[in-house]
């Protein structure tokens, strides 16, 4: 468990393909998670995830060749502590906008002395419940902490966030950057998408992993051009209400 295998790819530069669990349950994440995608993100914020929900897919997506992900609501020190306890390696954290915020979540990933991060790895599934002796001393190094920026504020301090030591990528989101930018509801909005194209490039000059979501297939597809190296190409949600509405289509309107 020292090893993370996700956070050597990213360093690596691999392109790696994700898709979003938004359905909130552990059998729709085990549907999803022999698709073939390279991570699976368990999302916190917009769906209704709580902690028990995520521990759920996280056991579940464990018998499975896929990394899991995990977005928490926000990026505070006690729910990021909750989230390493059962298991989660791989945090992506919402609206961060200033290199203190990055410190300090990095802080909140690591264990004294270099950060604040509560002991507690013998009641932890993360420990194997106590039986991996050597858990307090590789457990820092296990973590891979993810920052998404989507707001103004957040890309005028971009450089610095990524130069944060203890982030490992950096993750864009559109909707809410296009918001920020006085656009909301549109992403595709050239003054957006510049903005998107410029951070790719401001994040890998900083040697830090980009990444972005897009369910789009050609935007997408952009995005890689663009450098994105880690994409989530869909999500559960968006994926079942595109189908079942088409299928409807097809019977009703035919």
């Amino acid at each position: 468990m020292a090893k993370n295998a996700f956070k050597a790819a990213l360093a690596r530069g691999d392109t790696l393909y994700g898709l979003w669990l938004a359905l909130a349950d552990a059998y729709s994440a085990e549907v999803c998670a022999a698709a073939g995608f390279d991570w699976l993100l368990i999302d916190g914020e917009h769906a209704p995830n709580d902690l028990r929900s995520t521990l759920a897919s996280l056991q579940t997506l464990s018998a499975y060749p896929v990394t899991p992900l995990v977005r928490p609501p926000l990026g505070d020190a006690v729910g990021i502590k909750q989230l390493l306890d059962i298991g989660a390696r791989n945090l992506l954290i919402p609206m961060v906008e200033t290199p203190e915020q990055a410190r300090e979540l990095v802080a909140a990933t690591r264990y004294p002395p270099r950060g604040v991060r509560g002991v507690g790895a013998a009641l932890a599934r993360a420990s194997g419940f106590g039986r991996d002796a050597a858990y307090l001393s590789h457990a820092d190094e296990g973590v891979c902490l993810l920052l998404q920026i989507e707001s103004v504020a957040g890309l005028e301090a971009l450089d610095e966030i990524a130069a944060v030591d203890g982030v490992d990528g950096v993750f864009i989101g559109p909707a809410d950057l296009a918001a920020s930018f006085g656009r909301l509801g549109y992403p595709g909005h050239p003054d957006v998408q510049a903005a998107i194209q410029d951070a790719a490039t401001r994040i890998r000059a900083a040697g830090r992993a980009a990444g972005i979501l897009s369910t789009d297939e050609t935007q997408a597809r952009v995005y890689l051009e663009w450098g994105y190296t880690f994409v989530a190409v869909g999500t559960d949600v968006t994926l079942l209400a595109r189908a079942t509405t088409a299928l409807a289509a097809r019977f009703k309107d035919g």
